[in-house]
């Protein structure tokens, strides 16, 4: 299937970031800075804690911006929210640091770690295995690879560098034939981004769909378009248990009452 345009030109964009990052920083400079980073918070364990405690384990997302829908919280700050989410009982962060398309940069990510006791994802595009170990480097504690925009060799080489380096898979997919390709990544949690690349629509009736290609065992993450308690009751009922939500958080004045409102009610 063809590569949807916007994450072709953020896919060619990173090609050039690759690039440039190794003139700034060679590749061995990149492994020896991530091998004496902070350690590794468990960023899957940290999910599995709180569903064995029977509550959701959710992926907060710290977010400026999207390609979509531009600048989503002018009032940026990654510390308090970091803070805000760890008190509301987030299991794990997220956050951005693509620079061109969602305004993102590594130091939010040091930031919001820096802030709290919490595991953080990158949330970014890697293409290249550069990519991963700079995620150490910089302290993340999990990667994201999306199935979408990785050939099944690049799946395989990222995941080794992220296994190599002692971090978290979150491995995405969009539909049935991703999902086939993923399944093979043992380890990984298996996110499923409920928006359409192509068109930005979103329904959850994605997850839903796919759930039943899943084998019993694998940690699946629903992702986009959590927006209401009824959301969270439809997926936990299906036995979805985890959770990334990062716009209906970013949009509330208080991030950590938005989270605790959808998934804490008193």
């Amino acid at each position: 299937m063809a590569v949807p345009t916007i994450l072709q030109k953020i896919l060619d964009r990173k090609v050039e970031e690759v690039v440039a990052g190794r003139k700034r920083k060679s590749l061995a400079d990149q492994e020896d800075a991530a091998r004496h980073a902070d350690a590794v918070r468990g960023f899957q364990q940290a999910i599995e804690d709180k569903v064995v405690t029977g509550r959701p384990g959710v992926i907060a997302e710290i977010k400026k911006a999207s390609p979509s829908q531009g600048v989503i919280r002018p009032d940026f700050r990654p510390a308090d929210i970091a803070r805000s989410y760890e008190q509301a009982g987030a299991a794990c962060l997220s956050v951005l640091t693509d620079a061109d398309f969602f305004q993102g940069a590594n130091a939010y990510l040091q930031q919001a770690r820096d802030a709290c006791a919490l595991p953080v994802i990158r949330k970014d595009f890697l293409i290249d295995p550069y990519q991963v170990v700079e995620a150490r480097a910089i302290a993340a504690d999990c990667v994201l690879l999306i199935v979408a925009a990785l050939s099944d060799a690049q799946l395989n080489e990222l995941n080794a560098c992220a296994r190599e380096f002692g971090l978290d898979v979150l491995v995405e997919v969009h539909d049935a034939d991703e999902l086939e390709r993923a399944l093979p990544l043992e380890g990984a949690l298996l996110g499923i981004n409920n928006r359409n690349l192509k068109t930005f629509e979103v329904s959850l009736d994605n997850t839903l769909c796919l759930l039943e290609r899943i084998p019993a065992g694998r940690r699946v993450v629903t992702e986009s378009g959590i927006h209401t308690r009824a959301d969270v009751a439809l997926m936990r009922d299906h036995d979805v248990q985890a959770f990334l939500v990062g716009e209906a958080f970013m949009r509330a004045p208080e991030p950590g009452e938005k989270l605790a409102e959808l998934f804490f009610p008193v």
